[in-house]
């Protein structure tokens, strides 16, 4: 395990703190659970961050994100065509973020909600892909979302993680729609990064239209005013931070 308790016993009496500031332990493997496409995407900058700092990111879009394609966007009127708008979208981020070929994952879990023995199996799905990448750190949702796919990612990633006994040290981002956290962690940046990742969070067209239709402002914008606005609370002088929570598994407690 290349991260310990004793590490992050130095790290609790410090927070909060910049993630520039934590140390991680060297070429960790971090695993980005997004419930659906675009949700790595609102965490981009620290992503961009780790990664340059020589960790292996991966990615695990959990759900296609169909239902938030509008009818008839592009000519697309059902899921099929919906979810490969979506995918399409993600891949294209992805390559821009420069995510290595082979670390997306689309997992197309939950798309029938009410059917208990299709969900059992995806759940299964899930903890397969966990246990086959093998993380020492996972970005995730937090619990207290008012998004129903988000908590559902955070239930059945915390299931799974003390099932299996995981030792994994979480990562639960500040979303749109989380309704209260604690802010541990926070991956402060200034206007370039936000240019970047305006740029990046765009490839999400579908996203991006729907969002100036209906409230006037795009996609990029959306994200970028809940890092404004957790700059603010948090005194950040940089003008934007991604915010988390902390949340220890297994030997990590």
């Amino acid at each position: 395990m290349a991260i310990d308790k004793h590490f992050l016993d130095a790290v609790d009496a410090r927070l909060p703190m910049r993630l520039n500031d934590m140390a991680l332990p060297a070429s960790l493997t971090i695993l980005v659970l997004a419930p659906h496409p675009d949700d790595f995407d609102a965490i981009g900058v620290s992503m961009r961050f780790l990664q340059q700092q020589g960790h292996s990111i991966h990615v695990a879009v959990l759900t296609t994100g169909a239902s938030g394609v509008e009818d008839g966007w592009n000519g697309a009127n059902d899921a099929v065509s919906k979810a490969r708008f979506r995918e399409a979208e993600q891949q294209k981020s992805c390559e821009f973020f420069g995510l290595p070929e082979g670390r997306l994952s689309f997992l197309h879990l939950w798309e029938q909600p009410e059917d208990v023995p299709s969900c059992e199996r995806d759940n299964e799905h899930l903890r397969q892909h966990i246990l086959s990448t093998g993380p020492d750190c996972v970005f995730l949702p937090h619990g207290n979302d008012s998004n129903r796919t988000h908590r559902r990612t955070f239930d059945t990633f915390h299931s799974i993680a003390i099932q299996e006994n995981l030792s994994v040290l979480a990562f639960l981002n500040l979303d749109a729609k989380t309704v209260s956290m604690r802010s541990d962690i926070y991956m402060n940046f200034g206007e370039s990064e936000a240019a970047w990742k305006a740029e990046l969070l765009r490839m999400h067209l579908s996203q991006h239209e729907r969002n100036l239709k209906t409230r006037g402002f795009g996609f990029d914008e959306r994200v970028l005013r809940v890092n404004r606005e957790a700059a603010i609370k948090g005194g950040v002088k940089e003008g934007y931070a991604e915010v988390f929570e902390l949340k220890k598994y297994g030997r990590l407690i």
